[in-house]
């Protein structure tokens, strides 16, 4: 039985676009540092999908053939990108909030201690830190967060916390004011995924005070 035909998108490589030969294609990512590219059952796919992101794509690929976690379908982290992580002494407490190399740990910002926070603010603060980062470093690999709340308020470009506003927790209000602001008034497309700490252990950014 003859095999179906395949077709290829490229995002990165000597050439973009869709190919239908992975001859063709092989001739334009072998070799080409951060080549990325994927491959598809159907013309319509690959169209749809060259519209987006290498990002985009993987990750859509791996919520259709993961319908239960497991730490086989699950796999693993992806190393180029970045982490991140608050830390609440108490909860509201004192806050600070991380990003870090996923790799490597190494810290690439920083923010805290603020004298009143809570633990969904501050991922939701560093999350869209994260995503400022990113864009003014012209980068477009993906950022890892182990907070479904924070997430959603990002999807959302909204909070929702009983926290008070007053004098003590005005600047990090200010902050969320900012980061909201931000998420309204600007696009990205780096992918924001759940860390799995379940299978991967802790978040990279994690400051390890449990």
């Amino acid at each position: 039985m003859a095999k179906k035909p395949k077709f290829y998108v490229v995002w990165k490589g000597r050439k973009t676009g869709v190919f239908s030969s992975w001859a063709e294609t092989e001739d334009l990512i072998k070799g080409f540092e951060g080549a990325q590219y994927k491959s598809f059952d159907t013309l319509a796919e690959a169209e749809k999908a060259a519209k987006g992101n290498y990002w985009q794509s993987v990750q859509q690929a791996g919520l259709a053939k993961t319908p239960a976690k497991s730490a086989k379908n699950i796999g693993q982290p992806i190393p180029n990108s970045i982490s991140v992580d608050a830390a609440c002494a108490g909860n509201p407490g004192v806050l600070e909030y991380q990003g870090v190399e996923t790799a490597t740990k190494r810290v690439l910002f920083s923010m805290g201690p603020f004298p009143e926070g809570t633990v969904n603010i501050g991922e939701f603060l560093a999350i869209v830190h994260g995503l400022s980062f990113l864009k003014k470093h012209q980068s477009d690999v993906p950022i890892y967060s182990d907070s479904k709340t924070a997430l959603s308020w990002v999807k959302n470009k909204a909070i929702k916390t009983t926290l008070e506003r007053n004098s003590q927790t005005e600047e990090l209000f200010e902050l969320v004011d900012r980061a909201i602001a931000w998420l309204k008034n600007n696009t990205y497309n780096n992918p924001i995924l759940k860390w799995e700490t379940e299978f991967w252990g802790e978040n990279p950014a994690d400051y390890g005070r449990k």
